[in-house]
């Protein structure tokens, strides 16, 4: 096929399927839809899947797999291609909807998605999925678990509560609920004990979690959970995709005279970064004079406690990202205005210290 310069095949992932579309672009920007399969979501399914593309790819260029992220089911996918010397990128379900949207297509299904996928790997400068650090990739997992468990065990207690707090309740109830705080807390502990054990078993990580935990209010575990849901900053390129990605950047909605929305962060984002960067945000506050400074001028402006709140877990989040990539110790007087370094536009700065959050 002549005056092609881009392909790419399009992959939607579910439980059980893989439907593909391999897509060309050519000279003048029309794209082409050049063939389209569904292949199972398995090993088998994996290599027929490569089979057909090469039949269909043209050798001479570049051939790029794109798949939306959807929960875990597309990463055996990712593993397989990657170790297959292939280049695959993994992009966030947003970016695709908000794409498909300028498509104006009048159906919905799992073709149309992958034709969207396949479009949007051309049209677009994509970066190379890379495969995690096993070591990284357990932790996410081991954080995950024990973010769940406390869950489970806050919703125990408050039943609990609430049972008990009745005039007439069930003193058996009352012992199965005790019973299964006592379950959740253990499992907690097993949990924890196991993320200590695999730290011990890595001393530069270990050391790097060290350095980083001098800041005010950041701990061990905090550090672990952003190192872990972002690959240790694998794809991270500079600090606002980092905001962004863990849904702390500004969304500004205003046009002309009439619309005057208010600034908010997206929460688009991780939300196991946002969580894990919480309590440490209001401990960084009470016990270091930097951020408490940056706090009580961010409330004094605004009157609202969260947003002060949410700057200092954005400043916090920067902060993990510049030390663990330096590799450098932590220095107050240095970092003291970390947060700033995002932009020099004072319009955002403002926007920043007028987030509305609503949790």
């Amino acid at each position: 096929m002549e005056n092609v310069i881009k392909q790419s095949v399009g992959i939607d992932c579910s439980k059980d399927e893989l439907v593909c579309c391999l897509s060309m672009l050519q000279l003048g920007q029309t794209i082409k839809n050049i063939s389209q399969q569904t292949f199972k979501n398995d090993q088998k399914g994996f290599k027929s899947l490569l089979k057909w593309s090469e039949k269909n790819f043209l050798q001479n260029l570049e051939q790029l797999f794109v798949v939306e992220a959807t929960g875990v089911y597309h990463e055996k996918l990712a593993y397989f291609i990657a170790e297959n010397g292939l280049q695959i990128s993994v992009v966030l379900p947003s970016k695709i909807s908000h794409y498909r949207k300028s498509m104006n297509l009048k159906t919905d299904n799992d073709k149309t998605a992958a034709i969207g996928i396949a479009e949007f790997g051309l049209v677009k400068k994509l970066e190379a999925w890379k495969k995690p650090e096993p070591i990284l990739r357990t932790f996410r997992q081991l954080l995950r678990e024990r973010a769940q468990l406390q869950s489970m065990l806050i919703e125990v207690k408050s039943m609990q509560h609430a049972h008990t707090t009745g005039v007439i309740y069930s003193e058996k109830t009352t012992k199965r609920f005790k019973k299964q705080c006592e379950f959740y807390k253990s499992q907690v502990k097993d949990v924890e004990l196991e993320i200590e054990e695999l730290l011990e078993s890595n001393p530069a990580i270990k050391e790097k979690v060290k350095t980083i935990c001098t800041i005010n209010g950041v701990g061990q575990l905090t550090v672990l959970t952003i190192a872990g849901e972002t690959d240790g900053f694998n794809l991270i390129r500079n600090k606002r995709q980092l905001v962004s990605y863990a849904g702390l950047d500004v969304v500004d909605k205003s046009s002309g005279t009439s619309v005057r929305g208010k600034s908010r962060i997206s929460k688009r984002g991780n939300k196991w970064i946002r969580r894990a960067l919480y309590f440490p945000a209001l401990t960084a506050v009470k016990h270091s004079p930097a951020f408490k400074s940056d706090y009580a001028r961010i409330v004094k402006n605004t009157a609202i406690k969260m947003k002060g709140v949410v700057a200092i877990e954005r400043k916090l989040l920067i902060l993990i990202y510049t030390l663990w990539k330096s590799e450098e110790a932590y220095d107050p007087d240095r970092y003291k205005k970390i947060g700033s370094a995002i932009t020099a536009d004072p319009t955002e700065l403002d926007q920043v210290r007028s987030i509305e959050i609503q949790r």
